[in-house]
């Protein structure tokens, strides 16, 4: 049997798939694991730039596993039972229900999108940084019908990619978001053709990972930390950052004056 997680670090670029083929890719506790541990793997690996995150056989993740959650039922665990999931802000690399859902990686990740990303598989596509989807896959909150929360950063990710309105649109109703309106209402940054999710989001990866670093990762982890903090305080934290790499910036200065990067070639 294939693992239901694998991983795979190519010239910079770690490939992170997830493969449960019989549930769509849903989630279950020692998936939940294995996909944590595999992106805490590729945050610490300095060869690697940039991870993409997607799903095999035609499906991005369906969600927490049901048939997981009723086996529990009929065994007679309550919710209240679950103290497992339950942490402190403060905690060090925290496992999500999801797996990876609580972290705050220094490093970028892409998640490649076909098929289903529902549920729980929607905040797993919600924590990448960038979401690249092919034309006939799907977001939405589908655990609506069911009663299942949403606990692995929806709630929270959703009103800041796309705001309050919006996302009280889909959390509340539970629908099917299609490709093109997640396009528009800024849920996704790339519409694919079918099949193509994969290679596009390598393709984009691969542009990330030819930047300079330091920078590009700085000014990413400023992006989220400012969330929640006043003007100034916020000001200061880029700053900080960005003030770290100066040395870079006065090399990427000097090849721009030797002729590198003109007219915003990339």
């Amino acid at each position: 049997m294939n693992p239901s997680v694998t991983s795979e670090c190519i010239d910079g670029i770690t490939v992170v798939t997830l493969n449960r083929p019989e549930v769509r890719n849903a989630v279950d506790a020692d998936t939940a694991r294995d996909l944590h541990a595999a992106f805490l793997a590729f945050d610490d690996d300095p060869a690697s730039r940039v991870a993409v995150f997607h799903g095999a056989h035609g499906h991005f993740c369906a969600g927490w596993d049901l048939q997981a959650g009723a086996r529990l039922h009929a065994a007679g665990v309550d919710g209240k039972a679950l103290t497992h999931l339950d942490w402190a802000p403060d905690a060090e690399r925290p496992l999500g229900p999801m797996g990876p859902s609580r972290l705050l990686l220094s490093k970028p990740v892409i998640a490649a999108v076909s098929g289903a990303a529902v549920a729980g598989g929607m905040e797993l596509a919600l924590w990448c940084d960038l979401r690249v989807m092919e034309a006939d896959a799907y977001f939405g909150v589908y655990c609506r019908r069911f009663g299942v929360p949403l606990i692995d950063g929806g709630t929270v990710r959703l009103p800041r990619l796309i705001g309050m309105g919006h996302a009280m649109d889909l959390i509340l109703t539970g629908r099917k978001i299609e490709a093109e309106e997640a396009l528009r209402i800024g849920l996704c940054n790339r519409v694919t053709p079918l099949g193509g999710a994969l290679e596009t989001a390598l393709t984009l990866a691969r542009q990330l990972a030819g930047f300079p670093q330091a920078t590009m990762n700085a000014d990413r982890l400023s992006a989220y930390r400012q969330q929640g903090l006043a003007l100034a305080e916020a000001l200061q934290q880029e700053w900080a950052a960005g003030r770290a790499c100066l040395d870079e910036a006065l090399a990427g200065a000097a090849r721009f004056a030797a002729g590198e990067g003109r007219h915003g070639k990339f």
